[in-house]
């Protein structure tokens, strides 16, 4: 994970989902658009690790941020200015209120682009009409628009220059479109890394958490743009030992649907609350003879066991999407008698 100058305010809310856990992290989640949901949960499923000192600043970010929009409510932006700047120091106190006064003010043109790291920016619009990039520039913090003039090559930096200074107005349905333009080609190069899979473990611990329309919402919308991702999320969702968080009944279902050799295959390798709670949910008799083809089966290959287990995976979720059996969740997915 990048240093904190780098981190998008995406990628700052992902790294604050793992940081919270699911149980706060789901309860978060399903309260934001559906847009916002899904660009939050791609950014937890591409997350490999995140670093101790980045975890905590962002944390410390996030507390800031909120003790800094409490003031504000309090007493008004000047009161919470001067709370935390003798709290915290003039430097600190400016950037918790700019930031927030950003976030809090009426939306601006260009906030992608405001919010994008400098380099990125510049090699997305370095090609771009001359008039666009100031356009651009003009909108930026005036720290990053330096860094992106500074950036270009020098035949350009005073052709830009030039038209920012002598920039008047510019028509709302142009800056309506070139920033549409925009959105869409810096989409498209943030977007470009996110089949890694190295953060599907956290993103499901969440899934696992939420409601079952919060869930669906989710796995559609990775399903249209990434539909390996979207794959490796469904497996990893419910794997054959969580049939001990399945009730009797839909234990019993689940059993009618398995051919003997897959069941006997799949407890080969289970674990003793497995293979108790299946052979709880079989008759005697069918007990019995299941205890015996697992015996008479000899040694087997791993990955025949896990094949198994798969199918039996499988026939569970397609169940569960038939409504005919439960699979214990959280949120607000209670069960009502």
């Amino acid at each position: 994970m990048a240093a904190r100058n780098k981190i998008t305010g995406i990628q700052k809310s992902a790294i604050l989902m793992i940081t919270l856990g699911p149980d706060i992290s789901s309860s978060i989640l399903k309260k934001l658009p559906d847009k916002l949901i899904q660009k939050i949960t791609y950014e937890i499923a591409n997350i490999d690790q995140v670093k101790p000192e980045v975890r905590n600043k962002v944390l410390e970010e996030f507390m800031d941020m909120n003790e800094a929009r409490n003031y504000i409510s309090q007493g008004g932006l000047e009161y919470a200015r001067n709370v935390l700047t003798k709290a915290l120091g003039n430097k600190r106190a400016k950037e918790i209120i700019d930031t927030v006064s950003e976030v809090t003010q009426q939306r601006r043109p260009f906030a992608i682009a405001r919010k994008t790291d400098s380099q990125q920016l510049l090699n997305t619009i370095m090609n771009e009409h001359p008039q666009t990039i100031a356009l651009i520039l003009c909108y930026l913090q005036a720290d990053k628009a330096a860094s992106i003039l500074s950036g270009l090559p020098e035949e350009l930096q005073t052709d830009v220059a030039d038209r920012i200074a002598t920039m008047s107005r510019t028509s709302p349905l142009v800056i309506e479109q070139v920033e549409k333009i925009l959105e869409k080609k810096l989409s498209s190069v943030v977007g470009e890394d996110l089949a890694s899979l190295g953060g599907v473990s956290s993103l499901v611990d969440i899934l696992n958490q939420v409601d079952r329309g919060t869930e669906k919402v989710i796995l559609e919308e990775l399903e249209k743009d990434k539909p390996d991702l979207a794959d490796e999320v469904r497996n990893s969702m419910f794997v054959f030992e969580d049939i001990i968080l399945l009730d009797n009944t839909s234990i019993q279902r689940v059993i009618r649907e398995v051919e003997n050799s897959d069941l006997a295959l799949a407890l080969k390798g289970a674990s003793e609350d497995v293979s108790e709670i299946i052979f709880k949910n079989v008759s005697k008799r069918a007990g019995e003879n299941l205890k015996d083809d697992i015996e008479f089966m000899g040694p087997v290959r791993l990955v025949e066991v896990e094949q198994a287990q798969q199918k039996i995976v499988g026939i569970i979720r397609r169940l569960e999407e038939a409504g005919e059996i439960i699979v214990a969740r959280g949120g607000d997915d209670g069960i009502v008698l």
